[in-house]
């Protein structure tokens, strides 16, 4: 069964390890190529872009691809608009590997915001000590509030994304401990921590070491997903779909 598996995400990684050696499965991991330095996969995987959904499509039917699973990161909205738009017109069953959102808890102080630039708004035009944390694509709209200082941290690293005066770069990848990023924020006098609603537990110390300390969370909300696709929220649920679906397989 040839499966096409969208990743990037921790979940996209677990499937992939889970697939890995089975020979009823013959999966191909798809990666953006934001990261420099991906982790290495136990299953073949391809960097890159599709071309949209024309290309995805066009990729679908030359591969003869039979199950389509979109593991990719909660904002990464344009990619599972395409796959969904792609499965549509080739007929190939898409599911969605999504892990599911942050939820309040009592003590939380989050100030919910639609995207990027209505999180620069919500930091008000008092210079405030801010730790951020929304990817390096995300940096360039903090540029029109550069009265603040930022504590920056990403995966790749800042380069001219956000050209402020006041700026620390951090390069580092989760998961991340609860005390750590406690005594970061205490370290660099963090005021407010802004980041995305990502989900999962690799990134979540921080919104417990905000909690802790009191500091307020400027949180982005996760763009809209295409509808009517079947969800999962673990790589042991997308592998039993897999797996009922390889059972329908002539």
């Amino acid at each position: 069964m040839r499966i096409l598996v969208l990743g990037g995400t921790t979940e996209a990684s677990a499937l992939a390890a889970r697939l890995a050696g089975r020979s009823e499965f013959n999966p191909v991991l798809s990666m953006a190529g934001r990261t420099s330095d991906p982790r290495p996969l136990p299953i073949p995987t391809r960097i890159g872009g599709f071309g949209g959904v024309k290309g995805l499509a066009r990729y679908l039917r030359d591969e003869r691809t039979e199950a389509v699973v979109d593991a990719t990161h909660p904002f990464a909205g344009i990619m599972s608009r395409n796959a969904a738009e792609a499965c549509a017109q080739t007929g190939v069953p898409l599911l969605a590997l999504r892990r599911p959102p942050w939820i309040r808890q009592a003590g939380d102080r989050w100030i919910g915001v639609p995207n990027t630039e209505a999180a620069v708004t919500a930091l008000g035009e008092e210079p405030r000590r801010v730790f951020l944390t929304v990817g390096r694509l995300e940096l360039p709209p903090f540029a029109a509030a550069p009265q603040h200082t930022y504590l920056v941290r990403t995966i790749e690293p800042v380069g001219d994304a956000l050209p402020v005066p006041n700026l620390r770069a951090i390069r580092d990848r989760g998961p991340f401990d609860e005390s750590a990023e406690r005594r970061l924020m205490e370290c660099e006098r963090v005021e407010v921590v802004v980041t995305k609603n990502s989900g999962g537990t690799a990134t979540y110390p921080k919104i417990a070491a905000a909690r802790a300390l009191g500091l307020p969370v400027i949180l982005v909300a996760r763009p809209a997903k295409p509808a009517g696709v079947e969800e999962v929220t673990s790589a042991e649920e997308a592998l039993d779909w897999l797996e009922r679906r390889h059972g329908r397989t002539p």
